[in-house]
């Protein structure tokens, strides 16, 4: 069950999906998504990115989401205490062991799609310093999250998107080196990013606009939203990676819509 609950929060991180309400009886042992509420993507990387109104705290921020799963496996695993030895203590340390080890495995299959983002074909040590500081970087400039990655799909488009940025362009060195060092062409290494980063996701714009119209009876715009969004890896340039500016700095979403 936590190996499902990983895998599915690191698919999460990898597109920028923020659940929203991630209390215990939103989480399903089969490691599926349900109760989406007040979930959506995000646009500019901040790694407390909440939309919930409900959420003051941020305990359900976009990067609070591996350790809340964490403790509602802990949770989980305190009812099932009685099935798992029937010693309390033993089955106590049985099931703290498995717990202890979800921030390695969550770590490992974190960085493992991280790298894959930026067209690694396998990780290396110091591979983590080289994703930190583009994350790092992405926050202090608002980048994008989603057309950052698509970006650097591309030879020199990030760059160009950012001229004169001393700390992006010694990034920009760093990754073309170690893309360098692995076997394949660049071609390839594009390849592999493009299985990994979307082109397309439900923007919160879009999806206002969608249920704007919808409420009046036209449909059309939702008919091309989901239609665009079925393919969400297919062509790399689309209308839908444009975000009006500003639109999310107050932008709210709700359970039970």
């Amino acid at each position: 069950v936590m190996e499902r609950q990983v895998d599915l929060i690191v698919q999460w991180m990898r597109v920028g999906f923020i659940h929203g309400v991630m209390n215990t009886d939103n989480m399903s042992i089969p490691g599926e998504t349900i109760d989406y509420g007040p979930c959506s993507f995000m646009n500019a990387y901040y790694p407390g990115t909440v939309f919930s109104s409900i959420d003051h705290q941020g305990r359900y921020a976009y990067a609070n989401q591996p350790p809340v799963a964490q403790w509602n496996l802990a949770v989980l695993a305190e009812t099932l205490l009685p099935l798992i030895d029937s010693d309390e203590q033993a089955a106590v340390r049985k099931a703290q062991d498995v717990l202890h080890s979800f921030s390695g495995r969550y770590v490992s299959k974190w960085l493992r799609m991280m790298t894959s983002k930026i067209g690694l074909v396998e990780v290396r040590p110091d591979d983590r310093s080289l994703v930190d500081d583009l994350l790092n970087w992405m926050q202090s400039v608002q980048a994008d999250f989603t057309n950052t990655f698509l970006a650097i799909e591309t030879p020199g488009l990030l760059a160009s998107l950012h001229p004169n940025d001393p700390i992006l362009t010694q990034w920009v060195e760093r990754w073309e080196q170690r893309v360098g060092e692995q076997p394949g062409t660049t071609e390839a290494a594009t390849e592999w990013m493009s299985k990994m980063n979307p082109a397309r996701i439900p923007r919160n714009h879009l999806v206002e606009e969608a249920l704007d119209l919808a409420e009046k009876g036209d449909m059309s715009f939702l008919e091309t939203l989901l239609r665009e969004l079925s393919d969400p890896y297919g062509h790399r340039t689309s209308p839908f990676q444009t975000v009006p500016a500003g639109f999310c700095s107050n932008y709210q979403t709700f359970c039970g819509t």
